[in-house]
């Protein structure tokens, strides 16, 4: 049993909690103290202590993308091109390396656990390896290296359109044939083990068609499902040509609406769009730091909650691994649009990276609270970002001023996984990454 004296604590209210206590004992917090005093054996955490960051949507292997596609023109369909290249270079070994090292920059950054939409399956042409799991194991195996939990969302990827019912050549790798092979292969997961757990991601409507669809809701048996919905006019307008409905209006019809479902993106949504995902209190992810870099355009964030929807966070193509960014921008970016300020208060911006994160990942209650799992980052106030930090507008100043750099102890079930601005384990992720981008980039 280990107790920590943290010299501030956010524990979900709009201010932070000075002096607190927080008993941790196998992995889970079983005491907590405010305003408490500091005890013999107490560790003392100068800073701000704060549930761990929920990245809710992430494709590990963009992360060799950074800095290669976003100084060109184009959107987002031309961007998959040079995205297919990479995917079609991994092996297991070479995207268990650069998984590790995207989950170990998630770390460093105050990322406790991760949502890993995880569509590269297979060889190159198609054909399945010894294990047909064997790169979903090679993602688990990566995040537990990098000492963050894991919801290994596994796609469904059959088809390369509505009106295409092949995948292309690029998305072979993708598709296990049909959606009987696809259901037995998520069987043989089981439900995970430890610090991993199983969701199944029908990729979107157009890569699951309608008849799909509601097998994945008849096969579903308790698990978390996410997909992509709406993240872009043509895919809507396609779908609308193709079945009379909108993606959303599809996944309403199919019965896939509710609390264990998330929409990815939900940018270009109607007014049903938004009644139907609020009414059936469906999760929505906003990515806004991908969503810029594709010109997805801006998701319809205040319309969602106001509706019923609850709203979650990821990183989605980690041309960024910035939770604080993703955070402030669902507010900022809403600003633009809209004129208006304070749409969303700091407080339930940073339950979206937190606590409604790990809910939409299946993984039940997560904060500074008894029972609660205890992972948890120390924000350091030693930066000139947080220099000006005071308890009583607490979340406002995480929100709005806090950065990955500002992160500089990270615990995982009561384990150290980042000290001092280090990774334990790793060490130099740095060079990690540098070795593992060039191994799956050609110049």
């Amino acid at each position: 049993m280990t107790t920590y004296f943290a010299q501030w604590a956010w524990r979900g209210a709009e201010h932070a909690v000075a002096n607190v206590r927080i008993t941790v004992s196998n992995g889970v917090i079983n005491a907590v103290e405010d305003n408490a005093t500091k005890q013999d054996g107490d560790v003392a955490v100068s800073g701000v202590v704060m549930p761990g960051l929920v990245n809710a949507h992430s494709h590990a292997f963009h992360r060799a993308l950074r800095g290669r596609t976003h100084g060109g023109t184009g959107d987002f369909w031309s961007w998959r091109t040079p995205m297919y290249e990479i995917a079609n270079r991994l092996t297991p070994d070479s995207y268990r390396e650069l998984a590790t090292m995207t989950f170990a920059e998630m770390a460093l950054s105050g990322i406790t656990g991760v949502g890993e939409f995880h569509y590269i399956h297979h060889n190159t042409d198609g054909t399945k390896y010894k294990n047909p799991n064997e790169m979903g194991l090679a993602m688990v195996h990566a995040a537990q290296r990098a000492g963050i939990r894991i919801a290994l969302l596994d796609v469904a990827y059959l088809h390369a359109a509505l009106d295409k019912p092949e995948p292309l050549a690029e998305q072979k790798r993708f598709s296990d044939g049909n959606i009987d092979a696809w259901l037995d292969r998520v069987d043989a997961l089981g439900e995970g083990g430890d610090g991993w757990t199983v969701g199944m991601a029908p990729h979107s409507v157009r890569a699951v068609h309608p008849r799909e669809l509601e097998e994945v809701v008849a096969n579903r048996h308790g698990k978390v499902v996410h997909l992509h919905v709406s993240e872009q006019p043509a895919e809507n307008a396609a779908c609308i040509a193709a079945t009379g409905m909108t993606p959303t209006q599809v996944l309403d019809n199919v019965g896939l609406l509710g609390p264990h479902m998330t929409a990815v993106h939900a940018t270009h949504l109607t007014n049903t769009d938004i009644a139907l995902l609020g009414s059936s209190r469906t999760c929505v992810c906003l990515c806004p730091t991908t969503e810029r870099d594709l010109a997805d355009g801006v998701g319809p964030a205040v319309a969602l909650r106001d509706a019923g929807a609850t709203l979650s966070l990821g990183t989605d193509s980690n041309a960024f691994i910035d939770m604080f960014e993703e955070t402030r921008a669902i507010e900022t970016d809403e600003r633009l649009v809209t004129g208006k300020r304070g749409l969303h208060t700091p407080s339930s911006l940073l339950a979206a990276a937190t606590s409604v994160g790990a809910t939409s990942l299946g993984w039940g209650s997560h904060g500074i609270q008894v029972g609660n799992p205890a992972d948890f980052i120390a924000l350091s106030l030693d930066s000139v970002r947080l220099a000006s930090f005071d308890g009583v507008n607490g979340a406002a100043h995480i929100v709005h001023s806090a950065a990955p750099s500002d992160v500089r102890d990270v615990w995982v079930g009561g384990k150290q996984v980042v000290a001092n601005f280090q990774h334990i384990e790793i060490g130099d992720v740095v060079s990690g990454l540098r070795n593992a981008i060039a191994a799956v980039v050609t110049l």
